[in-house]
Formats: C-alpha cells, structure tokens, sequence
C-alpha cells in the first residue's frame, strides 16, 4: 500500500438515521459540529444519516415514500442568494 494517503483522524461517532431514530456507534473521520451521549456515558460525534439498513427498501423488503420535495426545498433554502 502506498504510504500516506489514507486518513489518520478516525475515532468513534454515532450514526442516527433520522427516518427512524435508529443510532449505532461506528468508526469516521467525518466531521461533525453535533455530539450526543451513548450507552456507555460518553460523548461521541453525531452524523445523520437518511437511510441506514433499517430503514432502505433492500433490506426491510418495503417501499417507503421518501419526501424528496422536503429535501429539494430545503436545499433551495440553505443555498439561497441571501440578499445583503
């Protein structure tokens, strides 16, 4: 493997997928401004998720209607022009 490339700033976090509240601890280097306490009584890094595994189709063998106006709405708003 090459030497250097892969990033050395992993630590635990909490995945939450916001469709169903699920939550589980898991390794990232992704950033995050959010914390929340775990099981354990320590404090992690939140990441939402949209879909997790208990919630996409494949795996729970059920459609789910997914608000996609919400989310291009949303969108629109969090990048819109702001006028100054």
């Amino acid at each position: 493997m090459k030497p250097n490339i892969h990033p050395t700033s992993y630590r635990k976090v909490i995945f939450k997928d916001m469709s169903n509240e699920y939550m589980f601890l898991g390794a990232s280097c992704t950033n995050s401004k959010e914390t929340l306490k775990w099981e354990d009584g320590n404090e992690y890094p939140l990441i939402k998720l949209e879909i997790s595994h208990t919630s996409h189709p494949y795996f729970t063998g059920k459609m789910k209607f997914i608000d996609t106006a919400g989310r291009i709405d949303k969108f629109k708003k969090k990048y819109a022009k702001k006028d100054s």
